[in-house]
């Protein structure tokens, strides 16, 4: 294919996995290729659940060099995705424990069964306010890991306003309201995720920093605990609440354009200080916040502790 004078001229993406010996190949295609890569969407799951991924997480955010940063691949060869055609949406990865297939007629034997979801507190649609405030957070939290995430983002169609195949996971068989993505009719939940999407979006092709394109870009990345300090081999195995500092001096000076950011991850349910860094010229101003509260534009100059909400992210610019 790489040699065909059509066919090299495209972009090509493997979906690299395949039934018998040998054929998982994540990281194993020629350069040229984009692979999906499922190793970013089971450790962001897993990281976002509260399971302890804290190095894997770091390198999937990174643009998962441990399996890319070879024969001159680059960052964009990693396709990363939360949820894809088959499997669960986003609005029922934060919904249900369990895949609810019975309407294939297969008696909810087929589809996978480890999925890496949580309904944080009942399986399905609910009324309770505190429980649809939860999975709407942790929506924001996979898209904006997914968006300022090196690599390529992949989002799958109707995510970006909630939509549900109902606990289906193997929804390629049905041509019912299970399958179909409804565009008009969006509730107001929808409509505000998919506004955050948007900014999102445009974040992410405004900023040179948040989609890196070469591994030997000069980038400093510098990792910390929720203590302010370095991140030390050992913190790793400690917490899962982390902060990364990415920055580039050689970025041209151009209005609008940052030279550094800092985002902090916090995957737990009860709020975690952190120790805000101060290094460099300037403070940092934050730019967004995946919380429910309204904490935009806010200012620190100074060493001191941000509150950084439960499973919530945080990104922070130099002013």
């Amino acid at each position: 294919m790489m040699q065909d004078p059509v066919l090299s001229r495209l972009k090509l993406i493997g979906e690299p996995w395949d039934i018998g010996p040998g054929g998982y190949q994540v990281g194993g295609f020629p350069p040229g290729w984009a692979e999906w890569n499922d190793k970013y969407r089971d450790t962001v799951r897993e990281y976002w659940k509260g399971d302890n991924v804290s190095t894997d997480f770091a390198a999937r955010l990174l643009g998962s060099g441990d399996l890319y940063d070879q024969r001159g691949r680059r960052p964009w060869a990693s396709v990363n995705f939360i949820t894809a055609h088959d499997g669960f949406t986003l609005n029922d990865l934060v919904s249900y424990n369990e895949k609810h297939n019975e309407a294939n007629g297969e008696d909810n034997n087929d589809g996978h069964n480890d999925n890496r979801s949580y309904n944080y507190g009942a399986e399905g649609p609910t009324e309770d306010e505190g429980i649809n405030a939860e999975r709407e957070r942790q929506k924001r939290n996979f898209l904006a890991t997914l968006l300022f995430s090196h690599g390529t983002p992949m989002l799958l169609a109707g995510d970006e306003f909630g939509r549900s195949q109902m606990g289906n996971n193997n929804g390629y068989c049905q041509d019912s309201e299970i399958s179909w993505i409804q565009w008009d009719g969006i509730p107001e939940t929808g409509e505000t995720l998919r506004a955050f999407t948007q900014h999102i979006i445009k974040l992410r092709e405004q900023q040179p920093l948040l989609r890196r394109e070469n591994w030997r870009d000069g980038m400093d990345i510098k990792w910390f605990n929720a203590g302010g300090g370095f991140q030390q081999s050992e913190h790793w195995d400690e917490g899962l609440t982390l902060g990364v500092y990415i920055g580039r001096a050689d970025l041209q000076p151009v209005e609008g354009i940052w030279h550094d950011v800092l985002m902090l991850f916090n995957p737990f349910e009860g709020n975690v200080p952190f120790r805000i860094p101060q290094f460099g010229e300037g403070g940092w101003v934050l730019e967004l916040t995946t919380s429910d509260s309204a904490k935009h534009g806010l200012v620190i100059t100074r060493e001191k502790d941000f509150e950084l909400e439960g499973r919530s992210i945080a990104l922070f610019r130099r002013p």
